[in-house]
Order: C-alpha cells, then sequence, then structure tokens
C-alpha cells in the first residue's frame, strides 16, 4: 500500500523521552535555584531557623547511629564582640570589605600554593562564598555545587549587603561537633557570652574555623598568633 504523502515521519520515541527528560532536568535546576536565590533574600530580614550543614550533620550521625546535640543561637552583630568579628574576617577574609564576593588575588595565591605542594592557613573562598555553602549547599564538593556558589554569591552580595552577611556567618559558620555560631562557641570553649570574648580568645576560636571538628581552641598558639599579627597589620 502507498504511504500517505501528508503524513509526518515518526519521531523516535527514545529521542521524544531524553528531550522531555532534559527539559524536566533543566527546569528543576532553574527552580532550585530561583528557591535558593529567594532565600538569600528572605535572609535579609529573617534568621535562618536552620541550615544545610546543620541537616548534613545530623543526617550524618543518624546514618553512624552517632550522638548529636545541636548548641545554636542566633545574636545580633551588636552582641558579638569586636574582636572577635576582627579576627574572624583577619583570619578568613582580609579583603573581604574590599572584594564583592570573590577573592581572585586570594584564589591565585591559594592555587600557587597548591602547585608548590605547599601548606596553606586558609584556602582562597572568601566569607560570602562559605556563607553560602553553609546556608544552601553543605560540604560536598561537585561541580553543580560550585556552579550553584559561584552564581548564588553576587546575589548575597548584592541582597545582603557586608555587615548582614558578616552577622550571618558568624552565627552560622560551625565552630565544633554541634557547635554552630559565635554565641554557643563562646559558651562552649570559654563559658560567656560572645560580646565578652577578648582579643586572644577571639584569635584562637578563629584558629579552628579551617577544622573546626578537629581543632580547639587551647591547641591554636601559633595559629592564633599569626591571626593577631594580621589584626595588628590591618589597624585592630
Amino acid at each position: 500500500m502507498a504511504a500517505n504523502p501528508n503524513s509526518k515521519p515518526e519521531t523516535p520515541r527514545h529521542k521524544v523521552s531524553l528531550r522531555s527528560i532534559l527539559r524536566g532536568l533543566a527546569i528543576t535546576i532553574v527552580a532550585c535555584w530561583l528557591m535558593a536565590a529567594l532565600t538569600l533574600v528572605a535572609f535579609k530580614w529573617i534568621d535562618p531557623p536552620t541550615t544545610a550543614v546543620h541537616i548534613e550533620r545530623r543526617v550524618e550521625a543518624w546514618i553512624h547511629h552517632k550522638p548529636y546535640r545541636l548548641r545554636y543561637q542566633f545574636v545580633p552583630l551588636s552582641e558579638i564582640s569586636p574582636n572577635l568579628q576582627h579576627a574572624v574576617i583577619a583570619a578568613e577574609d582580609g579583603r573581604f570589605y574590599e572584594h564583592h564576593g570573590f577573592d581572585w588575588h586570594a584564589i591565585q595565591l591559594a592555587a600557587e600554593e597548591d602547585e608548590k605542594g605547599g601548606h596553606r592557613l586558609r584556602g582562597g573562598s572568601t566569607i560570602t562564598q562559605q556563607l553560602v555553602k553553609n546556608l544552601l549547599l553543605g560540604t560536598s564538593r561537585s561541580y553543580l555545587r560550585k556552579a550553584a556558589e559561584f552564581t548564588l554569591v553576587p546575589v548575597a552580595e548584592l541582597v545582603l549587603g557586608k555587615q548582614r552577611i558578616l552577622e550571618l556567618y558568624l552565627n552560622e559558620v560551625e565552630w565544633g561537633p554541634g557547635i554552630y555560631g559565635v554565641e554557643a562557641a563562646s559558651r562552649a570553649y570559654y563559658g560567656k557570652s560572645a560580646r565578652k570574648i577578648d582579643r586572644d580568645e577571639a584569635a584562637r576560636l578563629a584558629a579552628i574555623l579551617p577544622l573546626p571538628l578537629k581543632r580547639r581552641p587551647d591547641r591554636m598558639d601559633h595559629y592564633s598568633e599569626i591571626i593577631l599579627d594580621h589584626m595588628r597589620e590591618m589597624g585592630w
């Protein structure tokens, strides 16, 4: 029987299915990104009740059948000792008030140290980058997570501003097993509120941030002295 000249050729089902899957995946990625961006906008006024790292650590404890006690109390920046604010900036992101989310100079230095096989006191990530990871992305590493971080950091800088970014970071960063934020850390390690932390205590607390699950402030003699030197160089 002759073929109908007006009939359209059939599209292979597997091609249609693949196209639908890719379209659905793209829509999902865009929707997740928009939700993350809107969450950052909301955090300009709302203090986060939890974070991706909180959830990640709780799940890890559940999987490995380990006890988990969350210590987390959000306090405004005005109730955090300037010593502690300055120590964290000096230790984690000395150009915090100069860059717009990414410190390309620090990234270059970190890459050069890696090539030389040297030991770095800190990586190239800024406080803003770390905040986005802590709040929304967790600690896992992947190209997709790095892409999300790269696109969300400018949103955080634009919407939140430096003071709110610093306030959120100091309250959300991990400071030990189940310990999140300066208030919980100050009380756990020194038995006092974050507003009463002195320079030496602040430097020791800042010194454990790169490896908060392994370090303790009382063992950070050398690194805390380096941080204090950086604070003095920065006029603090």
